[in-house]
């Protein structure tokens, strides 16, 4: 796979979850999406989408790029057992 195709696709990834985060208000959804980006992904992602922000240009959406430079403590509205292993099991599931 092409560096331009793997940014593509890391962009894609990051904008599916601003996405999913837009409903709530804009200081929790900065923080939900900071928070699974360190949760879930790889520094190396993290570094390549970080270097890549200030020349996306419209293709990244807004939310992320203030996630990717986000040092807020606002817990957003991930629930800490969802990214915490040490919470594993502590009412992360939306399930029953």
């Amino acid at each position: 796979m092409s560096a331009t195709s793997q940014m593509d696709k890391l962009v894609r990834m990051a904008n599916q979850i601003a996405t999913f985060f837009r409903s709530y208000p804009e200081e929790e959804a900065v923080a939900g999406i900071h928070k699974h980006l360190v949760a879930f992904w790889t520094p190396r992602m993290r570094e390549r989408l970080a270097a890549h922000a200030p020349g996306a240009e419209g293709s990244l959406d807004p939310l992320v790029v203030a996630a990717i430079g986000s040092t807020s403590d606002n817990p957003g509205p991930i629930r800490p057992a969802t990214y915490d292993p040490h919470l594993l099991g502590a009412g992360a599931s939306d399930a029953g």
